[in-house]
C-alpha cells in the first residue's frame, strides 16, 4: 500500500506538471523541487531507520535516553 500510494502521488505530481500552463522553466523548477522533496524523504527515512538500528544494536532502550 505504501509503495502504491507513493507511485500514485509521483504520477499525479508529474501529470499536473505536464498539464500546467506555464513556461518550461517554471515546470522545471517545480519538477526539481518535487524530485528534491522525494529524495529528502528517502534520506530522512533511512537516517531514522539507521539511528533506531544503531540504538537496538548498542542495547540502548528508549526509556534510558535523556
Amino acid at each position: 500500500m505504501a509503495w502504491a500510494g507513493f507511485v500514485i502521488a509521483i504520477l499525479f505530481e508529474y501529470i499536473g506538471l505536464y498539464t500546467l500552463k506555464e513556461p518550461l522553466y517554471v515546470k522545471g523548477y517545480y519538477a526539481i523541487a518535487a524530485a528534491f522533496l522525494v529524495v529528502s524523504c528517502f534520506v530522512l527515512q533511512k537516517t531514522i531507520r539507521d539511528n533506531e538500528e544503531d540504538d537496538y544494536n548498542l542495547g540502548v532502550s528508549p526509556s534510558s535516553e535523556g
